[in-house]
């Protein structure tokens, strides 16, 4: 940590932030301008694409602002996050703190991070047990469906959001969020479904939550499908369970601006409100201590981290452990 912060990586970067922002908002206005001159034609869908992208961009800022990589004042933060998340992006900002809180805390930890809980796709070779015949066909080749799933994950987004501020159990500044919710959810159906005719409007909305549903998880799925999972009670140090549960995207400056400094998953665990630009140089110090200290520090092509994915899902679906197979170190699953 002290090399860290004397090679000033945890210095903010509001400068980065300011321009990003502008540029993700510049072409958001783009956009709809676009949208304006093709309302009468097809074309239009690739203005809902484009929008799927811009929509995840502007979500890759709500995670940094939520990881106190923006500001220096936590509530400023809070706040900037809360309005990107609930009335830009439409997903809940409290929602995403609850669960994103957790996941930091213990990834890939059996009971304790809510990113490898069964839901469609299966994490745990023990949750195969039990399946009944659809399922078991459906988990067996849950590798080669995940990624088209994701074009569902957009409206699941949003369906949670909603779900969370009108659940009976605590949520921060809900009635806030409800309605910032509110007027951006029905805002934006708004004006599709008044420019537009029934049929064009629905496909918009379908193609843009797609890409947005798609975009956002492949860009979080490499982080840490596929990498060793960690019983509940295991005893970690801090370190070693950021490092062997995370993966990194071997990258240059576009792959940092794509994936919204997720490429760096390490850094980004071992030292959350480091601001994206300064992701890079600490990548390269924490490289070489895990080097020294014999700690295995995975880093691959973008490609090659969305095929262990597939093999890891295939694998587990099929209710086998990738680690106990003499191949998963062939295969990348360790990244080695």
């Amino acid at each position: 940590m002290s090399t860290i912060r004397d090679a000033g990586l945890l210095r903010r970067r509001i400068g980065f932030y300011v321009a990003t922002f502008a540029v993700i908002t510049l072409a958001m206005g783009g956009a709809w301008v676009g949208f304006a001159f093709l309302r009468e034609s097809w074309f239009i869908l690739l203005i809902a694409a484009a929008l799927g992208i811009i929509f995840t961009q502007y979500a890759f800022i709500t995670h940094e602002l939520a990881h106190r990589q923006v500001f220096a004042s936590g509530k400023v933060n809070d706040a900037a996050g809360r309005i990107m998340a609930d009335l830009v992006v439409g997903i809940s900002y409290s929602w995403w703190m609850s669960k994103h809180t957790r996941h930091h805390a213990n990834p890939n930890t059996v009971d304790k991070d809510p990113d490898i809980e069964p839901d469609f796709i299966i994490f745990q070779k023990e949750h195969t047990v039990g399946l009944n015949p659809v399922a078991k066909f459906l988990a067996e080749r849950q590798g080669w469906l995940f990624f088209p799933a994701l074009l569902l994950e957009g409206l699941n987004l949003h369906i949670h959001a909603f779900k969370t501020v009108l659940s009976p159990g605590k949520v921060d500044k809900r009635a806030l969020e409800i309605v910032l919710l509110t007027v951006r959810n029905a805002g934006y159906l708004a004006v599709v479904f008044t420019f537009l005719p029934l049929g064009m409007a629905f496909a918009f909305v379908g193609v843009q939550l797609a890409v947005f549903g798609l975009y956002m998880g492949a860009s979080f799925a490499p982080n840490h499908k596929g990498m060793p999972i960690l019983p509940r009670d295991s005893k970690v140090d801090f370190l070693s369970r950021q490092v062997l549960t995370s993966r990194n995207i071997r990258s240059g400056h576009f792959m940092n601006h794509f994936m919204g400094g997720l490429n760096y998953q390490v850094e980004h665990h071992l030292f959350p409100s480091m601001p994206r630009p300064h992701l890079r140089r600490a990548g390269e110090i924490t490289r070489e201590y895990c080097e020294s200290k014999g700690i295995v520090y995975t880093e691959v092509g973008l490609t090659a981290a969305y095929g262990a994915v597939v093999r890891y899902l295939n694998e587990v679906g099929r209710g086998t452990d990738p680690f106990a197979c003499p191949a998963a170190g062939r295969t990348g699953y360790a990244g080695i």
